[in-house]
């Protein structure tokens, strides 16, 4: 049993070390576009003829406006990867890829093309006498978006290549029953989940021994061990 449950420690391990790269990737990518959100990406200075000059710096969270939507996502991401399992968490890692897709565009876009006046002047709600006289673009913020979304990207591809049994809920939360009927089937089919530790305690509980392998078949007695007759000696009737 020792060995069963050091291959079932080491498997979930494995599994946990998993999880806490996809938590850890998806809280970078997180925490990048909320601070690119709170950044200066654009600056406007526009002239209205009857004054000084005016500077109005524009925010990623009114130049990009989905960052921050888009860095609750991955937050809400976090909490899901450990709820789902399967199919389920294939699908959340294609949904945290579009995430960082759309997270990059934006950044991409300010850094290959710069801002355009007629752009930069709507979003600065500049009156209807100003002229947009220059418009300058940062490029931190752009860079910081795009190391979030690569760490978007590697959560994605990290859940969807998760093997099946680091998916879902921790065994913890299963009901007794069903930590039980799966250390059962652990003898017969180890190949569906791994058994934690737990799992064989409830095993053990309910009377059975799941490290047992069961016996094979007897072609001769249909699987039922022949018990020899003791030697009643000479002369006993059967």
């Amino acid at each position: 049993m020792s060995e069963t449950t050091g291959t079932v420690n080491e498997s979930s391990r494995a599994g946990r070390r998993r999880s806490v790269l996809s938590v850890l990737l998806l809280g970078v990518a997180a925490v990048c576009l909320w601070g690119a959100s709170r950044m200066a990406w654009v600056e406007v200075t526009s002239s209205d003829g009857l004054g000084e000059q005016r500077t109005v710096a524009l925010l990623g969270g009114t130049w990009a406006a989905a960052l921050t939507p888009l860095a609750l996502t991955l937050v809400a991401a976090i909490a899901a990867s450990f709820a789902v399992k399967g199919w389920a968490l294939r699908v959340l890692g294609v949904l945290v890829a579009t995430v960082a897709v759309g997270a990059a565009f934006p950044a991409v876009e300010v850094m290959v093309s710069g801002a355009s006046d007629d752009a930069a002047g709507r979003l600065a709600e500049l009156p209807g006498r100003a002229v947009v006289d220059a418009v300058s673009v940062h490029v931190g913020p752009a860079v910081l978006v795009l190391v979030g979304a690569l760490a978007a990207l590697a959560a994605a591809v990290e859940l969807v290549w998760r093997p099946r049994a680091g998916a879902g809920l921790s065994s913890k939360y299963e009901s007794p029953g069903a930590r039980r009927d799966a250390a059962k089937k652990a003898g017969s089919d180890s190949t569906d989940r791994p058994v934690t530790q737990r799992m064989l305690w409830d095993a053990l509980d309910a009377g059975e021994d799941p490290t047992v392998d069961r016996p094979e078949p007897d072609t001769n007695g249909g699987g039922v061990d022949q018990v020899d007759e003791p030697d009643r000696g000479p002369g006993t009737r059967m």
